[in-house]
């Protein structure tokens, strides 16, 4: 497969052009990779009017994912989930105030959109105790939360895989919600590479309207590097109008180092690397199956993850002793992430790690409660704030939402009343401090 965005650049490498134009390094500089760094100069296109290489460029990756159309970010999933929520929003013809219906275990980025585009949310809790990270939700359960809106939802938004690993029935929720004539959205951060396993796992061959990928959470693409993707069977032709919501949210100077990486992962996608994954895939699984034999308690789910129930810090003393960083660790987990490119001594460091037990986890978290709503998410968010003590906070209204990423899922949604278990929740994340709506003047 061709590297169009890629060619180009090397190709003004190679002429030694005086570079007249920004950025200011002039391509030289201490990093090494100055000389790749360039704008939108004559030639290069630009991310959101592409009409050459980076158009040619989403092209391939359409192809490769099987999608309607699939659209390049430089500013992770977040712009991504923005700009698919804009899509579907725009796409509504309900009265009224417009809501969605999202699983609890939303990132923050969603709670950003719902304040910048002013949509309500009703939210679908997990039927069972949950990690604040997961949220596993049914078709079933979908069904009945869809029966008792009053008014048809602009969208269904749920994330899968989620943090821990866990993976929904995208093919399920998605008949669910084409039966309704509601669009299913997908925070699909974790999982770009589901479509290069066997089988069909990503959510582009289940169903889903629109997901997002973060290119650069599991296959080789720098940080920042994500795909907006428009399903074939999309309920509405979002593809016409996603440039522009992309540009919505994004900056006017994308990163051409990201875009490169984008365009020649292309390449690596379309050659062997779907068969190096499958063989990351299973060194994992028989790394998992030694671990249980040991006695070590594991979290089902996708593939390139190890989540092990354990006493986090615990672990992560040993993982550092070994020269091992981790991805996310609390008192009860610590999830590790792999792909293609780990080494065979990569695994060998993590199996001296864990020759001895571990200790069990310090203590279960404590479950997400729905909480009384007091404001908009909007109003909240946009609300004079002031950060007190959490323990301060009881009766307070939440304005900014209070988590670290990862794993980026807050634990009090903006415009809710914090009560004593959300206190609790966030005692147990190790939140000190809380932005709240201030009070006003006396």
């Amino acid at each position: 497969m061709n590297t169009p965005i890629r060619d180009f650049v090397a190709a003004y490498q190679q002429k030694k052009t005086s570079r007249l134009h920004m950025p200011g390094h002039k391509g030289m500089g201490p990093l090494g990779c100055e000389s790749m760094d360039i704008t939108e100069i004559q030639g290069a296109d630009a991310l959101y009017e592409a009409a050459g290489v980076i158009a040619e460029s989403e092209r391939n990756a359409s192809a490769l994912f099987d999608t309607r159309a699939t659209f390049y970010s430089t500013e992770g999933s977040t712009q991504c989930i923005k700009a698919m929520l804009f899509l579907a929003l725009q796409q509504h013809g309900g009265r009224g105030r417009p809501f969605c219906l999202a699983g609890r275990n939303a990132h923050k980025a969603f709670l950003h959109a719902a304040a910048l585009l002013d949509f309500d949310v009703n939210w679908l809790y997990p039927e069972e105790k949950s990690d604040l990270c997961a949220c596993p939700i049914t078709a079933e359960g979908l069904k009945r939360a869809l029966e008792n809106c009053d008014e048809q939802p602009f969208c269904v938004y749920v994330t899968s895989p989620d943090y821990l690993g866990g993976v929904l029935d995208i093919g399920a929720l998605s008949a669910v919600c084409h039966e309704n004539n509601v669009p299913l959205l997908v925070d699909n951060a974790h999982g770009a590479y589901l479509k290069f396993l066997p089988g069909r796992q990503h959510p582009m061959e289940l169903g889903a309207d629109l997901c997002c990928d973060s290119a650069h959470k599991t296959l080789p693409v720098l940080t920042g590097g994500a795909y907006l993707h428009i399903g074939k069977s999309a309920l509405h032709p979002y593809e016409k109008e996603a440039k522009r919501a992309m540009a919505l949210f994004g900056s006017t100077s994308p990163s051409y180092l990201i875009l490169q990486s984008l365009d020649m992962a292309n390449a690596a996608l379309a050659g062997d690397w779907p068969q190096r994954l499958l063989a990351c895939c299973r060194r994992l699984d028989q790394f998992k199956e030694r671990l249980m034999e040991k006695g070590f308690s594991l979290l089902p789910g996708e593939r390139t993850k190890l989540v092990i129930k354990t006493d986090g810090p615990a672990l992560c003393r040993r993982l550092a002793e070994k020269n091992i960083a981790w991805e996310f660790a609390d008192d009860s987990h610590v999830v590790l992430m792999f792909s293609p490119e780990n080494s065979e001594a990569d695994y060998s460091r993590l199996e001296q790690a864990l020759e001895s037990p571990l200790p069990p986890p310090l203590a279960a978290p404590p479950p997400i409660l729905p909480l009384p709503r007091a404001m908009t998410i909007r109003e909240a968010v946009f609300s004079p704030a002031e950060s007190i003590p959490v323990e301060e906070a009881l009766g307070r209204i939440c304005a900014a939402p209070t988590v670290s990423c990862p794993p980026a899922v807050p634990i009090v949604i903006s415009g809710e009343i914090i009560t004593l278990p959300a206190l609790e929740t966030c005692r147990h994340w190790g939140v000190a401090e809380i932005s709240v709506v201030a009070s006003p003047d006396p």
